[in-house]
């Protein structure tokens, strides 16, 4: 019998299977995969390529990982989508972050998010463009820190710029020694009360020029103090402006008059603070008018230094006690009183003592006449107050004392309803301030006397605190002083009264070896503007918002607009500032002329 032969066991599975070769069913799987691939190919192409997100995310995913291979972060530097923590104060400053340094083309490039991508897929700060300025910025964000958005960095100048100017005080003005006034923190001698027209405290013989001292004591004194400059919203530098050039504007040339402003200038623009904007968060304080500072030419008889028109300085604020009105980097701040309070009980007694005070004069005037002036009204002023019955006249001409006596100039103005307070030499007088300290309502015949000056410090409403005679009205004779002030209704007087009363904290500089607990003085106002004026420039660069039309002869009118007003049109006192002008700014009328006459009165004071 024959075997059969054995076959393979593969026969088996395919008769098992129904009798289908190997090879179909591979074929069979091989076209399965294909379909797979060319739904696949099918669904990205013709459905993934044209949703507008799923590209845009594509696009972003891209220059994401491209930015980051060419711009890694340094290792230890700060990233902005970190959180900031809680600045620490002078005595432990945080490290400064180093700035992320980019190329301008790419920065353009990764900045703005592709069409079509939504808010979350919107790229991450890290590629936005960054300021070195946003730190200091965040701070004020941190609601537990009291001194968040408030911080002040003080330059440490050498000692030339400041302390060796009080060392040698005996050679800070021609006609006075003026070490005595620099005791006190600057505040000078005590004032005794043989007239009783002071409280027992606080009253010190303050001269008008001290502001440079007195201010920067009260910065020593100042809470929000750090030595991280990275935080600060401005930036302080303790140079004794005033100082420096009353030492030298009689008898010396302009290499002299200006050898401190350029030494300054060179030395603040080496240091790493100065670049973070070019020196237009850094601020100073000057105790004398804006024209000692703004020297034309470069003619040895013109008056003065050049500091304000260095262009260096011309991005720095400087605080002077009477501004420029056709120029925006200097502000005005109040002269100095003679009455410097330690605490708040101090102003709210002297407060309530002006409110009950009796008044029987219904204005009153302190002051020489001007007769080589011809555009003076002094002159008239003292003719209608001597035919008044209700005016009080404190001639101050050479040989009057009295008028140079703080109890007798202040005890005048205690009594008396008004106080007539026109042009000095120049725009602005320190009588203005003494006036309004005494609860006096101040008359003021030109807009440039306190209007355009003290906007950090009065109302811009100025009804609420003065009144308003354009000195024309006076010059032609048109205007009766006594009749314009009965006019007013007693109510009316009653409420300006008290506005001035109001003021009072406003405009005097609380003793530097102390601070007020709950009341601003001059002082704290100056500062939080300044830290509001620096702010403001921080967030208009960072969104592109600068004033680009800005108009800087028109500065004055800038000061008088509300908070988010931009635009400037025709003003009421256009006549007052459209004078013709010198190169530079200002009027034709010789800004050297005003500072002369300025010292000539000073002198008259020390005589």
């Amino acid at each position: 019998m024959r075997r059969r032969p054995v076959l393979p066991s593969h026969h088996d599975d395919m008769e098992k299977g129904g009798g289908k070769p190997a090879s179909s069913r591979l074929c069979f799987l091989a076209t399965l995969c294909a379909m797979f691939w060319v739904l696949i190919f099918y669904f990205h192409f013709a459905v993934v390529s044209n949703e507008p997100d799923a590209s845009a995310a594509q696009t972003v995913e891209v220059r994401i990982d491209r930015a980051r291979l060419k711009f890694p972060v340094p290792d230890g530097a700060a990233r902005l989508d970190m959180p900031l923590a809680p600045p620490a104060r002078a005595s432990e400053p945080p490290p400064p972050p180093p700035p992320i340094e980019r190329p301008k083309e790419e920065e353009e490039e990764v900045v703005k998010p592709a069409a079509g991508v939504r808010q979350q897929e919107a790229l991450p700060k890290v590629l936005a463009a960054s300021y070195p300025f946003e730190r200091a910025l965040k701070t004020a964000e941190n609601k537990s820190d009291p001194c968040g958005g408030r911080y002040i960095y003080v330059h440490e100048l050498p000692s030339r710029f400041n302390e060796d100017m009080l060392r040698e005080c005996e050679k800070l003005s021609v006609w006075t020694n003026m070490c005595r006034f620099m005791s006190n923190d600057g505040l000078g001698p005590p004032l005794s009360d043989e007239e009783g027209v002071f409280s027992s405290t606080g009253w010190y013989g303050t001269n008008q020029f001290s502001v440079d001292v007195i201010f920067g004591n009260r910065m020593k004194q100042y809470e929000c103090l750090t030595k991280d400059s990275s935080i600060a919203a401005a930036v302080f530098v303790p140079f004794y402006a005033g100082f420096d050039i009353a030492r030298y504007l009689w008898g010396y040339n302009i290499s002299t008059r200006d050898a401190a402003s350029l030494d300054l200038v060179d030395w603040l623009m080496k240091k790493p603070e100065w670049n973070v904007m070019g020196g237009r968060d850094h601020f100073l304080v000057a105790g004398r008018i804006t024209w000692d500072f703004r020297r034309l030419t470069e003619q040895e008889s013109d008056w003065g230094s050049k500091l304000l028109f260095l262009p260096a300085a011309k991005n720095m604020s400087m605080l002077v006690v009477e501004s420029s009105p056709w120029n925006s980097n200097d502000f005005g701040i109040p002269y100095p009183t003679y009455f410097h309070p330690a605490k708040d009980a101090d102003v709210f007694l002297w407060q309530d003592r002006m409110r009950n005070l009796e008044r029987p004069w219904l204005f009153s005037f302190a002051g020489a006449p001007r007769p080589g002036d011809p555009m003076s009204i002094r002159g008239q002023l003292i003719d209608q107050c001597r035919s008044s019955s209700v005016c009080k006249l404190l001639e101050c001409d050479l040989g009057e004392s009295k008028c140079h006596s703080p109890s007798t100039i202040m005890k005048m103005f205690q009594s008396s309803l008004f106080c007539l307070q026109p042009q000095g030499d120049s725009y602005t007088r320190r009588s203005a301030f003494d006036s309004m300290l005494a609860g006096c309502i101040p008359v003021f015949f030109h807009p440039g006397s306190a209007y355009v000056q003290y906007t950090w410090h009065l109302p811009k409403n100025y009804t609420r605190y003065s009144v308003f005679i354009p000195e024309d009205d006076i010059r032609t004779r048109n205007a009766s002083i006594e009749e314009r002030l009965k006019s007013i209704h007693p109510n009316v007087v009653k409420n300006m009264r008290e506005e001035v009363i109001n003021l009072i904290p406003r405009v005097i500089y609380a003793d530097p070896r102390s601070k007020l607990e709950t009341l601003k003085d001059a002082f704290d106002v100056s500062i939080e503007a300044i830290i509001n004026k620096v702010t403001k420039l921080r967030r208009d660069i960072i969104a592109d918002q600068e004033d680009k039309d800005f108009i800087e002869e028109n500065s004055w009118k800038y000061s008088l607009l509300e908070d988010g007003q931009r635009i400037i049109g025709p003003h009421e006192w256009d006549p007052f500032f459209s004078k013709p002008k010198e190169k530079g700014g200002e009027s034709s009328s010789s800004s050297a002329e005003v500072a002369k006459n300025s010292w000539k009165s000073e002198q008259r004071v020390q005589n």
